[in-house]
């Protein structure tokens, strides 16, 4: 059912999507009959897709996207500005095509409906990762500081928290002892000595195979950028290759990571010139991460509704359990969760 088939049943059920349609229809580029959804999102975003009429095609593409993006809960002006930020870097985004900053909408370009996680496997993903990674450093090698908001040791610990609020309190269902809710403080003390240590580059904070999108030429697309903040320089490598929608061989990520580091030191980024001192900040901080992702993919589900993120759960939580086992300061972290889940210990390296 498109679009305008909707409202007509029932224009009272959705006011913001008759907002749009009649936004589209003064526009005069696409087809607004043909709109249909074309992603699903975590937030409150919405996307759909729209031909474009024959007019314009040459110019504009055979489709666009719409973004419906409700001002009181999204920020569309910080779409446009990051957008800006990531094409003068030389990175691959939509081309912003049409605005209305005050309902929230927004048109653009359409870098296709294939993402990396779509099409990535083992014959194909050092390319892929290989070409992400130098998008990431266009990126990154273009920061300025006071350009975008900073992530802070306030922001990252309020992220974590949510780890103890709902993976803890509303998944597991389980109180914490005070003894353990110190132990648990200790450990995001030690997470935060070191994030907030490494030196700060932009970040889009959502690098990831969901948001990079495969196509013919200039791969891959960057998407949902709009939260871009000026924070850890290693927190877009651990997005990337500790994602939380694919795992890889820690052989396999070793190997990216230090491919990274490489390009990165000769691009003159401020990465740690210790590869050993610089992995162990990209594994604090995916930790920092895949804590917050445990309980942010919980509040989808309970709080939300979106229960398809529970199924990602028992990925993240493989993240989380070997590097905590991996640092004598996080093992804390891992006796936690032994204790919540009634598991037995498990024996490994410590460093």
């Amino acid at each position: 059912m498109s679009l305008l088939q909707n409202l007509t049943s029932d224009t009272s059920a959705d006011p913001r999507l008759a907002l749009l349609t009649a936004w589209l229809a003064t526009l005069d580029v696409v087809d607004v009959t043909t709109a249909r959804p074309a992603s699903a999102d975590a937030s409150f975003r919405r996307y759909f897709r729209v031909d474009v009429l024959p007019a314009h095609r040459a110019s504009l593409g055979d489709t666009l996207i719409v973004m419906d993006a409700p001002p009181e809960r999204e920020n569309v002006l910080a779409f446009v500005k990051v957008d800006e930020m990531l094409t003068h870097a030389g990175v691959s985004v939509p081309r912003i095509v049409a605005t209305d900053y005050e309902a929230g909408f927004l048109l653009m370009s359409d870098l296709g409906v294939t993402t990396y996680l779509q099409v990535l496997d083992h014959d194909n993903a050092s390319t892929m990762y290989a070409e992400a990674l130098e998008a990431l450093v266009k990126f990154q090698a273009s920061s300025q500081p006071d350009v975008l908001p900073e992530y802070d040791r306030a922001f990252l610990l309020r992220e974590m928290n949510l780890f103890p609020e709902w993976y803890i309190g509303q998944h597991l269902n389980a109180t914490l002892s005070d003894k353990q809710s110190a132990e648990l403080q200790g450990v995001f003390e030690a997470i935060l000595a070191n994030v907030c240590a490494q030196q700060q580059v932009y970040v889009h904070r959502d690098f990831h195979s969901r948001n990079l999108m495969w196509m013919d030429a200039g791969n891959p697309g960057v998407l949902d950028f709009q939260d871009a903040l000026y924070g850890p320089v290693t927190y877009d490598l651990a997005s990337l290759l500790r994602d939380a929608y694919v795992q890889w061989d820690e052989e396999l990520v070793l190997d990216w990571a230090i491919r990274y580091w490489q390009h990165a030191k000769s691009a003159g980024l401020p990465v740690n010139q210790d590869i050993d001192a610089f992995y162990k900040d990209f594994e604090y901080m995916g930790l920092q991460r895949h804590l917050k992702i445990l309980g942010l993919f919980c509040r989808l589900h309970y709080r939300d509704g979106k229960a398809q993120y529970l199924d990602d759960l028992p990925t993240v939580m493989d993240y989380v359990r070997k590097t905590a086992g991996r640092y004598k300061d996080l093992k804390p972290l891992l006796r936690l969760l032994d204790a919540l889940e009634d598991k037995q210990p498990q024996v490994g390296y410590t460093f």
